[in-house]
């Protein structure tokens, strides 16, 4: 598979998924605040959690294709011996993370709608602290996250066709970019005080699918480890 491919654009898929994965890891400094905790400015908009999240799902992304890609480059011998191992390290990490943000949306949600429910003064205290969230910065970098993840699976697709028969890592590409457009629809779909609500949901769902993913890789690279050991 790999001997036909046309790694120009394997290199240009994998330049523009790291380029997506750093764009979403550093959308709360391009928006402003370090996220809808923030509390230290309340005239500032929150970021939210949203784009952030994504992060954490292709950060799997990137790590299968880079896998697949280090053949290119690293003995098969070695290569075998070490995938199991870095997926197994990589996808706790990443499981770790993804648990830490579910309970952190779910901490800041419970807070958002207590403080939304509680008139006169926990609402007022809301819309002070959460009611003014940039949606139109969140617009723009989702946007631009779509985009660069659509150039990332056409490059993909141009430098192996076979990467269509790969069912796991077209269903990952399909739940990241799923993950986009519910992020977005979630940001949009609501009166713009409730947006920084409905971004944690769109977070927590997020944080959801990251586990599931995180538990087939733990699951695939413990057998891989096993039978390197055996």
């Amino acid at each position: 598979m790999f001997d036909a491919m046309r790694k120009p654009f394997f290199i240009l898929a994998m330049v523009l998924i790291v380029m997506a994965f750093l764009l979403e890891m550093g959308s709360s400094w391009m928006m402003g605040v370090g996220g809808p905790m923030d509390t230290a400015a309340v005239d500032k908009p929150a970021a939210g959690f949203g784009v952030p999240s994504i992060a954490l799902l292709d950060s799997l992304v990137i790590l299968t294709v880079g896998l697949m890609g280090a053949s290119l480059l690293v003995p098969e011998r070695v290569q075998g011996r070490l995938q199991g191992l870095v997926t197994l390290v990589v996808s706790l990490l990443v499981l770790l993370a993804a648990l830490a943000l579910l309970f952190a949306s779910i901490a800041a949600v419970s807070l958002m709608l207590g403080l939304l429910l509680a008139p006169i003064f926990g609402t007022l205290a809301y819309f002070g602290l959460f009611g003014a969230f940039d949606r139109a910065s969140a617009a723009a970098v989702l946007g631009l996250v779509m985009l660069l993840k659509v150039g990332f699976a056409a490059c993909l697709v141009l430098a192996q066709q076979r990467f269509l028969q790969n069912k796991g890592l077209v269903l990952l590409i399909a739940t990241s970019l799923l993950a986009v457009l519910l992020v977005s629809f979630l940001q949009a779909v609501v009166p713009g005080f409730l947006a920084s609500i409905t971004d944690l949901i769109g977070a927590i769902i997020v944080a959801v699918l990251t586990l599931l993913w995180t538990i087939v890789f733990v699951f695939g690279a413990l057998i891989s480890v096993v039978k390197s050991i055996a």
